[in-house]
């Protein structure tokens, strides 16, 4: 898929780019004690089978929960920006706020957070219904799917114009940037 290709490769530049040198190129006096004070450009990025990704209804019409935890002992990255398509649909829910990709770290044995909506306010005539979406927490692994009737929506999940927030600690914050767009990803005024 174009999209995964594309984030795939700015979110490898990125981390090229943000540390200039690989960690195992410095000096070992120059490298990082505890791997858990490092900083966030010099770590890894998650094993897939590091992460559990889940996707559950929220309650609320054309919303999901999304969330991903690292079973690992060491903290690793995910891009900030989870990766949510619907069906075999072109295209990617766009980040709320509008954002590139970038890095963001998910810490050992620790959760974060995202809501997407399927729906924008315009969609609902120009909307179409998918059997599945699929999600991920890095561009470049295959990502978990998940079943309209899992997700309590036998009939098939309506997309028109999907928005997904970035990764958050909270489930409520997650709710609140949310609740800060207008459906479409734009800040409400």
């Amino acid at each position: 898929m174009l999209t995964r290709t594309v984030l795939a490769a700015s979110a490898t530049a990125l981390l090229v780019s943000a540390t200039g040198v690989s960690a195992s190129a410095a000096p070992a006096d120059a490298r990082p004690k505890n791997p858990a004070a490092a900083p966030a450009a010099a770590l890894k990025p998650c094993a897939e089978n590091a992460l559990t990704l889940r996707a559950t209804a929220s309650g609320q019409d054309h919303v999901l929960r999304l969330s991903v935890k690292n079973h690992s002992s060491q903290a690793c990255l995910v891009d900030r920006v989870p990766l949510v398509t619907y069906g075999d649909l072109d295209g990617a829910a766009v980040p709320f706020p509008l954002s590139g990709s970038a890095a963001y770290k998910l810490d050992a044995g620790k959760t974060a957070h995202a809501v997407v909506r399927s729906l924008s306010a315009s969609g609902d005539k120009d909307a179409r219904s998918v059997g599945y979406v699929m999600v991920s927490a890095n561009p470049e692994h295959h990502g978990r799917k998940f079943t309209a009737a899992a997700l309590a929506a036998p009939g098939g999940l309506r997309v028109w114009e999907p928005v997904t927030t970035l990764w958050q600690p909270t489930r409520a914050l997650a709710d609140e940037v949310l609740a800060e767009s207008d459906g479409t990803g734009i800040l409400k005024v």
